[in-house]
């Protein structure tokens, strides 16, 4: 699955315009290296958004199309 759709779909990331934005602005890192939002992103990859001042970092856990709003957070884990 494309970065950009899973920050939407994971809801770390609100839209995906913004997820890709994010990425081309290169907020986003996937295993320590800046990620394009075209980056196929699979299980164990580690994700560190930057949100201004603060950044946030997950592991993912799983990768689905498509999930409901309360199932959302079970596909990432903070670190």
């Amino acid at each position: 699955m494309r970065l950009d759709k899973f920050l939407k779909v994971s809801r770390l990331i609100k839209r995906r315009t913004i997820a890709n934005e994010a990425c081309d602005a290169g907020r986003v890192l996937v295993n320590d290296k800046p990620a394009k939002a075209s980056l196929s992103v699979k299980e164990g990859d580690v994700i560190e958004i930057q949100f201004g001042t603060r950044s946030v970092k997950v592991e993912v856990l799983d990768v689905q199309e498509t999930v409901k709003k309360e199932e959302a957070k079970e596909l990432y884990r903070y670190l």
